[in-house]
Formats: structure tokens, sequence, C-alpha cells
């Protein structure tokens, strides 16, 4: 438990940080407004400054420097402990493992565990409710089911550089370039090489919620973004916009749909790409520094993200993402909120109208209202 002196400077830079949010932001929407709800320190039990009387609800995962777990709508930990290994976080599960384990516990919210996996040949992976343990290699897949057995086992031609997964699908990107999609039992139901690059590489892959849309950031020397949308009776996908980014990078890139899968967003040198479904538009916000987290959620065509332009600094951005007929040709105007910080660690997460931001050993909740 942190002492009262620590319990004091908390308080004083939690009211300073909302003092500068406040002065620093400006209405999202017409009559919207963020509004402080509570702040917890990791160290604490309980939230040090509550301004409402929410009760409990959904639980939101979060790491945040040496700390994981769980906080829920009203600021109280359903699961915070230090970290001891390599953790891998999803809205209902959690693992905590070595870098060669032979032996892996999947755990609930509650703590207790679920799954408890003996001889593992791999990492685990926890995406949309399921379990998958990547290969030793990186180049197998396999799926675990509900008592501990391998369903399947899928093997690549090369090593696995991004994966997810939705509506019983899993979409996977590799080394070589190629894209593939299995199906709820393992077999490969879609296969795409994208090419037209120097050096063929997958380095982010997003796939919307109903399973109709791919979205890919590809290759090295050209990098390209490449939006895929599912048609006919089959599983067949076809591309249906892609554009060559300015500059690359080699490394993983942000990807993900956003908005109840009306858009999707990905990181790109100096800013991030939006692309409008509905529009078949593409519009580029321009920022500093380098994207450190976004918000997967984006709805109410409001976006939040941090960037950071060393370790220590930091600022959480709200981005109001214009009706599709309203793109205008500066995107910097429709960035709504700037509050710098300093923290070596960051976390950021929504559920809900509720943002959650996190620097050093706090976490800071705030409500998107209507007035």
């Amino acid at each position: 438990m942190p002492n009262k002196k620590s319990i004091r400077l908390i308080i004083i830079i939690f009211l300073v940080f909302i003092v500068y949010f406040l002065s620093a932001s400006r209405s999202i929407l017409p009559e919207t407004v963020l509004a402080p709800r509570w702040i917890s320190s990791l160290e604490s039990e309980a939230p040090l400054i509550i301004s409402s009387s929410e009760e409990s609800g959904k639980m939101l995962p979060f790491i945040l420097g040496p700390r994981f777990g769980y906080v829920d709508t009203s600021g109280k930990f359903a699961v915070n402990k230090i970290k001891e290994a390599n953790i891998y976080l999803s809205d209902k599960l959690w693992t905590e493992f070595i870098s060669t384990p032979d032996r892996i516990e999947i755990k609930n919210i509650k703590q207790e565990t679920v799954i408890n996996l003996e001889n593992v040949k791999g990492y685990p992976v926890l995406l949309d409710d399921r379990i998958f343990i990547f290969g030793n290699d990186q180049n197998e897949l396999s799926e675990i089911g509900p008592d501990g057995s391998v369903l399947w086992t899928y093997e690549y031609g090369a090593l696995l550089t991004c994966i997810d997964a939705a509506s019983g699908l899993v979409l996977t990107g590799s080394l070589d370039g190629i894209i593939e999609i299995l199906d709820s039992e393992g077999n490969r139901v879609y296969y795409f090489r994208p090419g037209g690059s120097r050096y063929e590489v997958i380095l982010g892959c997003s796939i919307s919620r109903n399973g109709s849309y791919l979205g890919i950031i590809c290759g090295i020397d050209r990098q390209r973004f490449i939006l895929l949308e599912r048609f006919g009776n089959d599983r067949e996908y076809k591309v249906v916009y892609h554009e060559y980014l300015d500059a690359g990078f080699r490394r993983p890139v942000h990807i993900s749909f956003i908005d109840e899968d009306s858009r999707i967003v990905f990181e790109r040198e100096g800013g991030i790409g939006c692309y409008s479904i509905r529009s078949r538009r593409l519009m580029t916000i321009p920022l500093e520094g380098k994207v450190a987290a976004v918000d997967d959620l984006g709805s109410g065509g409001v976006l939040f993200l941090i960037t950071s332009r060393s370790m220590q600094r930091n600022e959480l951005i709200g981005v109001k993402i214009p009706h599709d007929r309203l793109v205008s040709s500066d995107m910097r105007n429709n960035i709504f909120m700037r509050a710098p910080f300093r923290s070596e660690h960051i976390f950021l997460g929504r559920t809900g109208s509720m943002l959650v931001a996190g620097g050093g050993n706090l976490l800071v909740s705030f409500e998107m209202e209507e007035k």
C-alpha cells in the first residue's frame, strides 16, 4: 500500500493532469465532453479518487510497466499483479509463461486455472475467446480445445509475422509475404500473395469481426496498405483498395478495424491512416513521434491514441474522425485534444464511452458525456 505522502503526491499529479486536460481539450462533438471519472494506483487495491458512484462493469485488460491485470469501469481491480514472465491477455483469459515453456496455465479473470497444458512446444496466443499455440520455430500454429487437447495443427512455409482471429476464422501473415485464412477446423480456405515490393513480408494484418474484410500492411520497398473484401458464397476475397505508403517500417505495424468495422486504421510514417469502408476514402492524420498505442474501439467517430517522442515524452491525443463527406485536406484540424505527460510506460484502453489512460503506476478514467 502506498503511504500518505505518496498518495498526496499522486492526487496532486492527478489534479494537475485534469486541469491541463480540461484546458487543452475542446468539445468533441456539439454538446459532448470528456469528464474525469476515477484514478487508480497499481499499488493500491481501490481507486484513490472517484467522481461518480458508478458500479462495477466490464473488465478491461491492461499491461502497464511491470504490472498487468484487469480493471473494471469503476476503477477497481479484479487482477493486479507484478509480471514475473511473459504475459498474454484477452478479454476473458490470461496466461503468464517463461521464454521456453514446457507447462502453461490459462486462467480466467477470477484467477482460476481453466486449462493446464503440459509438454508445450511453443507459446500461447489468446484471440477471439480461443487459445492457440505458436510453435517454437514460429512456423506452426495449433488450436487448443476447452479440455486442453490439440484440436488441429497447421504448418507454414515461413515464419509467422502476424495473426488475428474473428468469426471462427484465423488470419495469418508470414515472412515470405503470404496471408492465409484457416477455418475453425484448421483447414486453409484462403491464400494470397500481394507482391509488388522488393522484399515481400506481411507486417500487419487484421480481420473484421464478421470476417468480411481483411486489412494488411505488406512489403518493404515499397510498402502497401491493402483492403480485401469477401464476395460470393465461398470464402474468396478480392482487393477493393490499395495504396503505396510514402515510407515504410521494418517492424510489426499496428492495423485494426474500428467503429463497428466501418473503418480501418493503421500506422504509417508521420501519422495514422484511416480508411472508410463506406465511402472508399482514405484520410491521413499527421502526428509527431511514434504511435505507441491506439484505441481499437474508435466508436462514435472519435479515436484516441498515444504518441511517444522519447522514452519519457508522451502525448494523449483525441481525433474527431469527420463524416465521409466532410473530409478536409488538413486533418490536423480534427485533433481536438492534446495532453502531454511523462512516463516510461503507457497504457490506453477503451470500453463503451469510457477511456482509460495509464502512465507510471496510475490508471486514469474519462467518460464521454453529452450535455
